[in-house]
């Protein structure tokens, strides 16, 4: 048997089970022989055959659509970190998890960076800038110590301000792999409209970027040296290290710390 497919099969079993019936609108009763749902139970929450749904969780090879680990997911209940666990043991690609392009930083952790004394920023989906701390304004200053009307884009700013070329040590390296990791971040999200206008705003105002995208370079973001000519400071370097915030996949916390 396929180990995803098992796996799926005992991850639906152990959600039906935790899951009390008079929750879901059924009587809880003596007469169940265990606890939790029964099988046709999900499968008429789910609108899908109980036999169909038996076969699910007994790791049988069945294709599963992505409406119906939708539909099965919403039945149970399912966080979001739940549902996409749930989407990738069936290798389908959730939809809903790229209807939402708004970014929802935790409160906490917006903050938590007045706290950080080093260069601090939070980035969403798109590589917006969320927040960031009075360390990285004075790092990046003619940029994040500027009034913006939207949040500031890193991309944009890379490609498109001129005064990035002068801060940026080494900026063509920098903004190659800049593309290939923003290229790899946004790999199961490329036909989110936002997403798409980001890219053909870039490739036109940028031949630069658009010569990099174009090749389809792939790199993980990672730590590393990051060096800057800054204007008063002179020749600075850091080392970056990029964090994720739980149950935020799509945000990253960035600090860095001085080399």
């Amino acid at each position: 048997m396929d180990a995803r497919r098992k796996e799926l099969g005992e991850f639906l079993q152990v959600l039906r089970q935790r899951s009390a019936p008079e929750a879901f609108g059924f009587p809880a009763g003596s007469r169940r022989r265990t606890s939790g749902l029964r099988r046709e139970e999900v499968a008429q929450l789910a609108g899908i055959s109980p036999t169909w749904y038996t076969w699910l969780e007994q790791g049988r090879e069945v294709n599963v659509s992505a409406d119906v680990l939708a539909r099965l997911a919403q039945a149970l209940q399912l966080t979001r970190t739940e549902r996409a666990y749930l989407f990738e043991m069936a290798g389908r690609r959730d939809s809903a998890a790229s209807e939402s392009p708004a970014d929802d930083a935790p409160a906490a952790l917006l903050a938590s960076l007045a706290d950080i004394a080093i260069p601090a920023y939070i980035m969403g989906r798109h590589w917006d800038m969320l927040g960031w701390n009075a360390a990285a304004a004075v790092l990046f200053s003619g940029w994040l110590d500027q009034p913006h009307s939207q949040p500031p884009n890193l991309l944009r700013f890379v490609f498109l301000a001129a005064s990035a070329r002068s801060l940026i040590v080494d900026w063509e390296t920098r903004a190659r792999r800049i593309a290939a990791e923003f290229r790899a971040d946004c790999r199961t999200r490329l036909d989110e409209p936002a997403l798409l206008r980001l890219i053909d705003e870039l490739t036109a105002a940028s031949p630069d970027f658009a010569q990099f995208w174009k090749q389809h370079d792939v790199l993980e973001r990672q730590g590393g040296e990051r060096g800057f000519l800054h204007p008063q400071r002179g020749l600075i370097h850091y080392q970056q290290v990029t964090l994720h915030p739980v149950e935020h996949e799509h945000i990253k916390l960035v600090m860095l710390q001085p080399a």
